[in-house]
C-alpha cells in the first residue's frame, strides 16, 4: 500500500510539475519582482537602483497620474450602472415567452466574442465625425453630431457608449440566475394580489442579489483596467480625457522605460482594487441574498 500511495505521488507531482513551473515563472516571480522594482529605478538596461519610497512620492506628486485617475474613476461610476442596467433589462426581456428567443439571445452575445482591438478599429470608424454611423444618423434629425474622440467632452463618453457593445456577457450571466428563481415565488405573489413590479422587486432581486454582486465586482475590476480602447482609439485623448489608468502605466513601463515607476503603480492599482473589493463585499451583506441567508 505504501509503495502504491507513493507511486500516485509520483505521478501527481509529475503532471502537476508543468502548472507548478509556469505558476512560478510567469505569476509568482513576476508579482515578487515586481514587488521589488516598485521601490528602484529600473530601466530595463540598467541594474536597478534602490530609491525606497521615491516612487510612490513622485506619483502623488505626478499631474498626469491623477489625470489617470480621475478619467478611470469618471469611466467606472458611469458605465457600470448603465452595463449592469441594460444587461438586466435584456436578460428579463429575453427570460420572457417570445418567439425567437434563442436567437435574441445568440444576437446579444454574439458582440462580447469580438476581440478589443478589433472593436475598437470598427468604433473608430463609428465615432468618425465626418463618415461615421452616429454622426450620419444624427444628420437625419438636423442635429451636427460631435467630434466625438477628437473633442475633450466627448471622448470619454464615447468610450462608455462603445462598452455597452458588450452588454451581452453581462446579459447571460442574469439571464442564468433569472432562470433558477423558483417559479413557484411568482405563483405565490400572483394568488396574494402582486403585480409585475413588485414581483420584480420582492422576489426577482433578492434572489438574483448575489448574481448582481458578482457582476458588479467584475464590472469594476474590468472598469480599473482598461486598456485597449485607449491604446487603439485615443492614445490617451485630447487633454488626456481618456487618459486611464492602465495606459499611463503602459506608458511609463514601455515607452519611458520607467519599469519601476510602473511597477509602483501596478501595486497601487492591486491596493486599490482589493480594497473596493472587500469595501463591496462588506457593504453587501445586508443587500444580498444567499439560499442559507443574508449575508455571507
Amino acid at each position: 500500500m505504501k509503495r502504491k500511495r507513493n507511486k500516485k505521488a509520483k505521478y501527481f507531482y509529475i503532471f502537476i510539475g508543468p502548472w507548478l513551473i509556469g505558476a512560478i515563472l510567469f505569476a509568482l516571480y513576476p508579482i515578487i519582482a515586481s514587488a521589488y522594482y516598485s521601490f528602484t529605478e529600473y530601466n530595463i538596461v540598467n541594474s536597478p537602483k534602490w530609491i525606497g519610497l521615491g516612487n510612490y512620492e513622485e506619483l502623488f506628486h505626478d499631474k498626469i497620474f491623477w489625470l489617470s485617475v480621475k478619467a478611470t474613476v469618471k469611466y467606472m461610476l458611469l458605465s457600470i450602472p448603465i452595463q449592469l442596467g441594460l444587461a438586466l433589462f435584456f436578460a428579463v426581456l429575453i427570460n420572457q415567452k417570445i418567439p425567437f428567443k434563442g436567437f435574441f439571445r445568440t444576437a446579444m452575445y454574439v458582440p462580447s466574442m469580438v476581440s478589443g482591438a478589433a472593436m475598437s478599429l470598427m468604433w473608430l470608424w463609428v465615432f468618425n465625425p465626418k463618415v461615421g454611423l452616429i454622426n450620419y444618423m444624427l444628420s437625419w434629425f438636423c442635429v451636427d453630431g460631435p467630434s466625438w474622440l477628437f473633442d475633450e467632452k466627448w471622448a470619454l463618453i464615447g468610450i462608455i457608449i462603445m462598452s455597452l457593445w458588450t452588454v451581452g456577457g453581462g446579459m447571460i450571466i442574469f439571464l442564468a440566475g433569472l432562470q433558477g428563481v423558483p417559479q413557484s415565488l411568482y405563483e405565490a405573489s400572483d394568488i396574494d394580489g402582486g403585480g409585475r413590479l413588485r414581483s420584480f422587486w420582492h422576489i426577482t432581486l433578492p434572489m438574483i442579489s448575489p448574481v448582481i454582486l458578482f457582476q458588479l465586482i467584475m464590472g469594476m475590476i474590468e472598469s480599473f483596467q482598461v486598456f485597449t480602447q485607449a491604446y487603439v482609439m485615443t492614445q490617451g485623448g485630447p487633454n488626456y480625457s481618456t487618459m486611464f489608468y492602465v495606459y499611463y502605466l503602459y506608458q511609463n513601463a514601455f515607452t519611458n522605460s520607467r519599469m519601476g515607476y510602473a511597477s509602483a503603480m501596478a501595486w497601487i492599482l492591486l491596493l486599490v482594487i482589493m480594497f473596493f473589493t472587500l469595501l463591496v463585499m462588506r457593504m453587501s451583506k445586508k443587500l444580498v441574498h444567499y439560499e442559507g441567508g443574508d449575508g455571507a
